[in-house]
């Protein structure tokens, strides 16, 4: 291959998306440095700004998805998809890849068909227990398909799968600090257990009211908190808690966490949403997790992840609309449970995949050399 390798890779619209297809290019320049990388998303998503600040070109295109509750608006949503089309076929004429990588998200639809069309051998990158839309309709045309669970036969031609797990921030796995200067650095108590409550960067409603329903109990447990609200919510609770949050000296709040090394380290369990990025987080690290999953996800998959991992004694589970009133009393036992801890830890850790990232890079190569 040479100096010629050049690879696009598509797809975004979360974290979840973004944070794998980021590692996979990574793994890719680490293989060979000279890599031509290309980024392929939808505009006005945060895979447009994520991706540069990664240090990766990306071109947009104005894909969207179908508007289920108003059917006519969907003639300019065909508009769109013809137009991405097109423009999807420009950039692989322009940038001639000898492999295409999709990893889920509206762009990848266009970008990997036009890839398929044009010979361009395919690789998809399916992150959840339950396969998305897009990964569905594209796998026919796909060479390699890369998953995070078993069973992944009921979606995907069983002679393309392999298991290879979800790539995760690789921050999050090389941080070196102790546990006792993790809690430090959130002034906590490092004789005191602690629950960690994170509901991803924009926050989770139903976590923040679990939080505000049970303030006298968190004040009375004896163990300390991390509370991550989300942007869109930090304002609106800490005028709620008003003068309850100087009582509540367990109760650390924080609009963000950018050092979630740190967040996770601190931690004795977690409260989480069961998206597939950060259950291979999870897994990875060993942690203690309660995972609420997001009712408002296509195919309810941060349930079906989260099942994924409670049917093997790997997690625990409360439905969104029970959280409110269970959550809480339940993370409070369980950080309690030490017994329950260790067979949580022990649990999840067997369901951790490595080295995911340089395995799909692998594959991408092998992709590339046999399409030369």
């Amino acid at each position: 291959m040479g100096n010629e390798l050049r690879v696009i890779i598509s797809g975004g619209g979360t974290g979840g998306h973004i944070f794998p297809a980021v590692s996979i290019a990574n793994a890719i320049k680490q293989m060979q440095p000279d890599a031509k990388i290309l980024f392929v998303g939808a505009l006005g998503r945060m895979e447009m700004q994520r991706v540069p600040a990664a240090g990766y070109e990306i071109k947009g295109l104005p894909i969207q998805g179908f508007d289920r509750k108003h059917l006519l608006k969907n003639i300019k949503v065909l508009y769109k998809i013809w137009k991405s089309q097109r423009m999807a076929r420009k950039i692989i004429r322009d940038f001639r890849p000898q492999v295409a990588v999709g990893v889920g998200g509206y762009a990848s639809g266009p970008t990997l068909n036009m890839a398929a069309a044009a010979g361009i051998p395919c690789l998809l990158q399916e992150q959840n227990s339950y396969a998305g839309v897009t990964n569905k309709l594209l796998a026919k045309k796909a060479a390699k398909i890369c998953v995070a669970y078993e069973g992944m036969e009921r979606f995907f031609p069983a002679d393309k799968i392999m298991l290879t797990g979800n790539p995760v921030r690789q921050q999050l796995l090389d941080t070196t600090i102790s546990k006792a200067d993790a809690l430090r650095t959130f002034g906590l108590n490092p004789s005191k257990k602690t629950v960690l409550i994170v509901g991803g960067s924009l926050g989770a409603r139903t976590l923040n009211e679990s939080v505000l329903t049970h303030l006298e109990q968190i004040r009375h447990s004896g163990v300390q908190f991390v509370w991550q609200t989300g942007k869109y919510y930090y304002g609106n609770i800490m005028e709620r808690l008003g003068k309850e949050a100087a009582k509540l000296d367990n109760l650390v709040v924080t609009d963000f966490i950018s050092d979630m090394g740190a967040a996770y380290k601190a931690a004795d369990v977690v409260v989480s949403r069961a998206g597939a990025g950060s259950i291979s987080e999870f897994c990875l690290l060993g942690k203690p997790v309660i995972l609420v999953p997001s009712p408002n996800v296509a195919e309810d998959h941060q349930t079906k992840n989260a099942l994924a991992l409670v049917s093997r004694q790997a997690a625990l589970y409360v439905k969104d609309v029970e959280a409110p009133q269970l959550l809480l009393p339940l993370a409070i036992d369980t950080v309690n449970d030490d017994a329950k801890l260790q067979s949580l830890h022990e649990n999840i850790l067997k369901m951790a995949l490595p080295s995911s990232a340089e395995m799909i890079a692998k594959e991408v190569l092998k992709l590339a050399s046999n399409g030369n």
